[in-house]
């Protein structure tokens, strides 16, 4: 009889337990991390909001149903969500418009990342890309040049991560004579989690293991930006506007048409968040995308879409955008979204696995995801020339080729190249590391006429190497082939012994 009239539970009864216990271990372990901090009271204090937002950050993973968005709910984008870049193009900018533009605008650097990807220690900005300078040398440079020519006094904040923060305070010393103001700030420390027991893998919050550890993706700007005080003081300083990009994308330079249509809207109201879109080719199908979802502007990226749409998401046609990460935001709507604890980001489960094979879990946000929350947000589709990542050694023997000019820090590709499309360029696993890329190119080759280079194997270029049309050279294995100096490869396929046939 008792046991006929025991309470009956559902399924979703034990998922609320489990997520319930899930979250109270998780927030013991934290107060033993917690307990073991030694130092100054201003480090304890940046625990305690690195694990209050950490919290928050858990407990919405561990609420979140699935991390696929529902694909039926995917509306077309609505008229105007994305102008093209012309419309917003054609006003006049005078130079005195374009000083009083830059006296409210506040650039902001990503610089959180490391050159571990391509083989170099240290953060990835001070990799040297150009004539010697560095992806910082040159943002520094695009800035002092600005603020020289329009007499203006734009600032430039780098967000650094526990990863990048020591390096970075050593070279901005270099800088001190330049008519830049550099401020910096750190995004949050947060502890990797073990896949299985969902509860973090460090034993103390000392630096001895910083691989327990991971900087929260770049949706943490937000926040941390705010409790750096700097968002607060720029706005008290009245400046109005913020351009947030990755340190490593060099065609993310100021521009004067977004900051003008954002500061003297046409018509209608202040657009609050821009983001830079451009036209999606086969080689950025796994780019984020901009979708109408739930009457508002959303930033859907390739880890919330279901495997069985991947396919669909891939496809240029249904979704011609992807996000360049080039985003502009009025700096009191960030204010007032943080304050109000009005930012709702997607929770991006980034799966890993350390050295030693234990599999891990790092909870992320993308800084794109916001742009929901912001009022009147929009699109702007931009030409590609803004767009310019350098993520491999690929991309990089790019920028250091005669494909582009440089000046004051900006890069434009050369008037000498008919086209104005970039080369797909492909190098194989000899050319990851960039210390084997220069090793194996006597100087860069002139690629001004060239339309597609792929390289495999063990291949060394000599001096004064031209590349045109469609350039294969496969090295088979245990082969070298050497490039000799002054060669010209127009469309030429050279294979394992060194033949070279007509393609």
């Amino acid at each position: 009889m008792a046991a006929a009239s025991a309470m009956q539970w559902a399924p979703q009864d034990y998922q609320l337990l489990a997520k319930r216990d899930a979250l109270n271990a998780m927030e013991a372990e934290l107060e033993k991390l917690f307990a073991t901090a030694q130092g100054d009271p201003g480090r304890k204090e940046t625990l305690r909001k690195d694990f209050e937002g950490f919290k928050k950050l858990f407990n919405r993973f561990l609420q979140e149903k699935s991390p696929h968005i529902n694909w039926e709910k995917i509306q077309p984008l609505r008229e105007g969500a994305v102008l093209p870049y012309a419309d917003i193009s054609e006003r006049k900018l005078t130079p005195e418009i374009c000083s009083n533009l830059l006296n409210k605008l506040v650039v902001l650097k990503l610089n959180g990342g490391l050159g571990t990807s391509m083989g170099c220690k240290g953060p990835k900005s001070l990799i040297s890309v150009r004539s010697g300078l560095t992806f910082l040398d040159l943002t520094v440079q695009q800035i002092e040049d600005l603020n020289r020519k329009y007499n203006s006094e734009v600032p430039l904040v780098l967000m650094n991560s526990f990863n990048t923060d020591e390096d970075t305070q050593k070279i901005l010393r270099k800088y001190k004579s330049c008519q830049v103001k550099i401020f910096t700030f750190n995004q949050s420390r947060y502890p990797r989690i073990n896949k299985e027991s969902l509860l973090p893998i460090a034993t103390d919050v000392s630096d001895d293991n910083l691989e327990a550890w991971y900087p929260p993706g770049h949706g943490d700007t937000y926040k941390a930006f705010a409790e750096s005080g700097l968002l607060e003081q720029f706005i008290n300083e009245g400046k109005e506007f913020v351009f947030v990009s990755n340190i490593d994308n060099l065609g993310a330079t100021v521009d004067f048409n977004i900051l003008n249509h954002m500061i003297n809207p046409p018509n209608g109201p202040v657009c609050e968040y821009v983001m830079e879109v451009t036209d999606k080719t086969r080689a950025d199908v796994k780019g984020g995308t901009l979708v109408g979802y739930e009457d508002k502007l959303r930033l859907l990226e390739i880890a919330q879409v279901h495997k069985d749409h991947v396919d669909e998401f891939k496809s240029v046609t249904k979704f011609q955008f992807f996000n360049t990460n080039n985003l502009w935001m009025k700096l009191s709507a960030m204010k007032r979204l943080v304050d109000n604890n009005q930012l709702d980001m997607e929770v991006i489960v980034n799966n890993k696995t350390l050295g030693d094979g234990l599999g891990v879990i790092q909870l992320e946000t993308a800084v794109g995801a916001a742009i929901k929350n912001f009022d009147n947000a929009i699109g702007v589709n931009v030409p590609r020339s803004r767009f310019l990542p350098v993520k491999k050694t690929s991309d990089l023997l790019l920028v250091m080729s005669n494909l582009y000019d440089m000046d004051n820090g900006f890069l434009e590709m050369s008037a000498k190249r008919q086209f104005k499309t970039v080369p797909l360029v492909k190098l194989g696993s000899h050319f990851e590391k960039v210390q084997d890329y220069l090793r194996r190119f006597a100087n860069i080759p002139d690629m001004l006429e060239l339309d597609h280079l792929t390289v495999s194997g063990d291949v060394t270029f000599g001096k004064d190497v031209s590349l045109k049309g469609t350039v294969i050279i496969v090295a088979e294995h245990g082969n070298r082939i050497n490039i000799p100096p002054g060669a010209v490869l127009e469309n030429k396929i050279v294979s394992g012994n060194l033949r070279i046939l007509d393609h």
